[in-house]
């Protein structure tokens, strides 16, 4: 039995892995619907994803200025 390391991307690596592919994201009106079903579940990390998804979507940037 092997007890070599598994290497895993650091953060930085795993954000310049994203960046290099392009998603399309979905309309921002199915974004709010999903917003608004996460918001009457209770689920406070999927309304915050989506909240940030809308964001997205609609400024059609990513990244700080």
């Amino acid at each position: 039995m092997s007890t070599a390391l598994v290497r895993r991307p650091t953060e930085r690596a795993a954000i310049e892995a994203a960046a290099r592919s392009s998603r399309p994201l979905p309309p921002v009106p199915v974004i709010l619907a999903d917003l608004l079903a996460a918001h009457a579940r209770g689920d406070r990390h999927g309304a915050n994803l989506c909240a940030h998804l809308a964001v997205r979507a609609a400024e059609g940037t990513v990244g700080e200025q």
